[in-house]
């Protein structure tokens, strides 16, 4: 599994702690330097739509506007979150088989993942 996290994240770190806790390994890449993949975002999109994409409570978000973001077509919106990985809620998890679940909650990420 990757998970994207921000080190100054609380959330981010809570999900680290838990995965860590459930002896699940997870390669740790800080998504403000690494942002994942634009197939990945791709996937992302696919499966969870842009509201569960976009972290809408950021520094990142607000800059562009909740007005340009939702102007964007699919391909723009991808290409901003694979240039700022800001934009994208985090922590944000891949599971080997391709799946994507962001935010974090211990009840979801415990069905997720079973």
């Amino acid at each position: 599994m990757k998970l994207y996290s921000y080190s100054r994240c609380s959330t981010c770190r809570r999900a680290i702690a838990w995965l860590q806790g459930h002896e699940l390994p997870a390669e740790q890449i800080d998504i403000t330097l690494q942002p994942p993949t634009p197939l990945e975002l791709e996937q992302a999109l696919a499966q969870l739509g842009r509201k569960r994409l976009l972290n809408t409570s950021g520094q990142s978000y607000r800059a562009l506007g909740a007005a340009a973001v939702q102007a964007m077509d699919d391909a723009a919106l991808l290409a901003a979150l694979a240039a700022d990985g800001k934009l994208i809620k985090r922590p944000f998890l891949i599971t080997a088989d391709g799946r994507v679940i962001t935010g974090f909650k211990p009840e979801e990420w415990q069905s997720f993942l079973g």
